[in-house]
């Protein structure tokens, strides 16, 4: 049967921490995979760090390893690219991934700013290649499942207010000032790490439509800064109808269990786990006086959803996902753009864009 699935071979660009969720859930056993997911190469800054990299996440495995991202991009054998560095990174290991000719998976945020992903896009485009920002959370078959209760079902009426909040303890004091989590030129600050999931969530819960089909709300933000880099954000998304939604970020102290409220005419939805991982949620029917649980199922983490999600589409011969769209990116990063306007955030690269 796997045999019959549509196959990619992965270059992975990066080894931190969510490199390392994302190659063990692709090395995962699943009886309802809907592709086959090769973890081919290995790019890291030194053969080493690759090599331990390898014995960690992928005992029993051998992909090929380099000491450097320009072997993956020169490696025949990868189909496609996945780019877990820091933000600031993610243009650059994009061109250079798309100018060798291989489609691209990049994490979130996908760039500093809109004006680098549209640079990114128009190099995908030149040359033919899929590309995808992985904002993995809109692949979870419960946030799909949110989404059509929400806009299609209307299980709690016409959606009032969206709260969402993410938020950790970062322990930022006791970091250097060359950490990814302090340094300005390395995309700095609790929006781009955590504040994109809020946004996506407030997006997803107002708006049945996405990219440029959907509506566009005011913006109103604050943060809180220091050294420059944003250690809270809030920002309030004001649609024509009234609609709000509410979100919150922070790197000081730790989000609720409940992380999302949907709040509607006839109910409202609570949503559970991490802002970035939902596990369940619970809808609250005031009409029928009733409530109802969703859980998540699965093994691993879930981000062979949006894996399995790309290789479809490529096999399909796509260039952009219909879930994840160059447009929704470029306005995802256009909200943040204006969040960081608003709030005094700055990244050096906003210069150069």
């Amino acid at each position: 049967m796997s045999g019959e699935l549509p196959t990619l071979r992965w270059g992975i660009v990066g080894t931190g921490l969510i490199s390392s969720w994302f190659v063990h859930d692709l090395a995962l056993d699943r009886e309802d995979a809907k592709a086959r997911h090769i973890i081919q190469a290995i790019g890291s800054s030194s053969v080493d760090k690759g090599k331990a990299f390898v014995e960690k996440h992928l005992p029993g495995q051998s992909p090929t390893i380099y000491g450097s991202y320009e072997g993956i991009y020169a490696d025949a054998n990868v189909d496609i690219v996945y780019i877990g560095t820091p933000h600031a990174f993610h243009k650059q290991n994009c061109l250079d991934a798309i100018n060798a000719g291989k489609h691209v998976l990049c994490e979130k945020s996908f760039a500093l700013n809109a004006k680098e992903a549209q640079t990114v896009f128009d190099a995908a485009k030149a040359k033919g290649v899929f590309v995808m920002e992985a904002m993995w959370t809109r692949f979870f078959p419960l946030t799909r499942t949110i989404q059509s209760l929400l806009h299609k079902e209307k299980a709690i009426g016409s959606i009032h207010r969206i709260f969402c909040d993410f938020a950790m303890d970062q322990n930022i004091a006791s970091l250097g000032p060359e950490s990814r989590l302090k340094n300005p030129a390395l995309g700095a600050g609790t929006l781009l790490d955590t504040g994109v999931y809020c946004v996506t969530w407030g997006l997803l819960g107002s708006d049945a439509e996405i990219g440029e089909k959907a509506q566009k709300p005011e913006i109103i933000a604050k943060q809180t800064l220091v050294d420059g880099v944003d250690i809270a954000t809030s920002a309030v998304l004001l649609y024509p109808n009234g609609r709000q939604a509410i979100l919150t970020s922070s790197s000081i102290v730790k989000t609720k269990s409940v992380f999302c409220t949907i709040q509607g005419t006839e109910g409202y939805i609570d949503i559970e786990g991490y802002t970035s991982t939902p596990v369940s949620f619970t809808v609250y029917s005031s009409k029928v006086g009733s409530s109802k649980k969703y859980e998540s199922k699965g093994p691993g983490m879930g981000f062979y959803w949006e894996a399995d999600a790309v290789a479809l589409d490529i096999a399909a011969g796509k260039t952009q996902s219909e879930i994840m769209p160059w447009a929704e990116t470029i306005r995802v990063l256009g909200i943040l753009d204006e969040i960081r306007r608003q709030g005094g955030a700055r990244f050096p690269q906003d210069e150069t864009a």
